[in-house]
């Protein structure tokens, strides 16, 4: 009997015995339920994961008592963040980084943002049972709660609910956690993409900035990311070489960029299209003053890359290492052309190489200025460093036999 149907006999049984029965925990089993029929890997494009995220928040702040003389909101992000005062015996380390790393994201300002990232960072880590006992095990803390309301304060509901996250602890979520900067308004963050460039030219990015978000609303003809064609009119840059840009005053992505000037750059856009192709929700008044702003904004209707399924996106022919781009390319074999090889010579090398269909392995080139190195993608071994092999490298790259290097 596999892991997955254990996983799913024990949902089964942990909803099934609860008398009487709560309707958040009923909603709950079948949400895990649906997250299991998908695989056990869930990632941020999963269909159920934004519903489940839903009803954990549901579940801990049902019942949670606001305070009398304050008059800051109470959420369940301020019961996690007094556990690591209250734990005098250093037991709670693991809760402790977690709570810290929520703290300091910058990307972050509201209580509820916080709170949801702690969530994704507890079942990225498979440690939200853990979290949840210690908040159990804190009196000082869970008397925040309602014994009359909260599912956390019922022994009857309790023990079923940790049986549910004992479930979801033992699947793979492979989240990006980065990817929080709509988390303040949506549990179901928006297409992230990276985009990686040495630009030789300026970079050529008309910016808007709105209600904190900077927005790309065209790109100058002939620059770097018109080049490129990965920056979209309508997209958000979330990000420049890690300098977070949310909630960013005026004109700072052109001061991170002017900074970098002539430095590999590693941009985090946000799209406006969501997972399954619609208008990211919480994007759809921002771009409609945008449009009302700008009448001539034009968005890509073409539907987002992230849409596609995986085996059927074009791989990448460039990565960065060590902070230079290199080209992915395919190695194939080797031929000898001699010191004087011109280009019928290196024709002929080619179709030697094609001919004995040797196993390919996946090398990165890297076009220095004196020389080029090749490597093996998947470790550091380097192959030789013999002009004649790179001159039939770039060759057979520029021919129409380019798929034999």
């Amino acid at each position: 009997m596999t892991r997955a149907s254990l996983s799913i006999r024990s949902v089964h049984s942990c909803s099934d015995n609860m008398a009487p029965k709560d309707p958040l925990l009923s909603s709950l089993k079948v949400c895990v339920l649906n997250l299991q029929s998908h695989g056990d890997t869930v990632t941020d494009s999963s269909p159920h994961l934004a519903s489940c995220c839903e009803l954990l928040e549901l579940v801990l702040r049902k019942g949670l008592q606001q305070p009398v003389l304050s008059l800051v909101h109470r959420d369940y992000w301020q019961c996690f963040s007094q556990l690591p005062h209250q734990d005098a015996c250093g037991r709670l380390s693991s809760l402790s980084l977690a709570v810290e790393q929520t703290r300091v994201c910058r990307k972050l300002l509201s209580a509820q943002g916080r709170g949801r990232y702690l969530l994704r960072l507890a079942l990225s880590r498979k440690a939200l049972p853990q979290f949840i006992t210690h908040l159990l095990h804190t009196p000082r803390v869970l008397e925040w709660y309602s014994p009359a309301l909260s599912i956390l304060r019922n022994e009857e509901f309790v023990e079923p609910f940790m049986s549910l996250l004992l479930v979801l602890s033992h699947m793979d979520f492979q989240l990006d956690i980065e990817n929080c900067s709509f988390l303040d308004e949506s549990c179901l963050p928006p297409v992230c993409e990276i985009y990686e460039v040495v630009p030789c030219r300026e970079v050529g990015m008309v910016l808007r900035y709105l209600s904190g978000r900077v927005f790309v609303l065209d790109l100058t003809p002939g620059s770097q990311a018109h080049v490129d064609k990965v920056v979209r009119p309508g997209d958000i840059i979330d990000e420049i070489n890690g300098t977070s840009l949310r909630n960013s005053k005026c004109g700072q992505a052109g001061v991170v960029l002017s900074r970098l000037r002539s430095c590999p750059l590693t941009i985090r856009i946000l799209r406006w299209r969501a997972h399954d192709g619609t208008v990211y929700r919480p994007l759809i008044k921002l771009l409609r003053a945008l449009r009302t702003e700008n009448p001539t904004l034009q968005l890509d209707r073409a539907p987002s890359p992230q849409s596609v399924p995986q085996d059927q996106r074009p791989p990448p022919t460039q990565c960065l290492k060590e902070g230079r781009i290199v080209y992915i390319l395919q190695f194939l074999g080797k031929a000898n052309i001699g010191t004087f090889g011109g280009k019928e010579v290196l024709q002929h090398a080619i179709q030697q190489v094609l001919q004995k269909n040797l196993p390919s392995k996946e090398v990165l080139l890297d076009m220095k200025e004196t020389h080029l190195t090749c490597t093996e993608r998947n470790s550091k071994l380097r192959l030789p460093r013999n002009p004649s092999v790179f001159r039939l490298l770039l060759c057979g790259a520029q021919s129409q036999l380019h798929q034999a290097v």
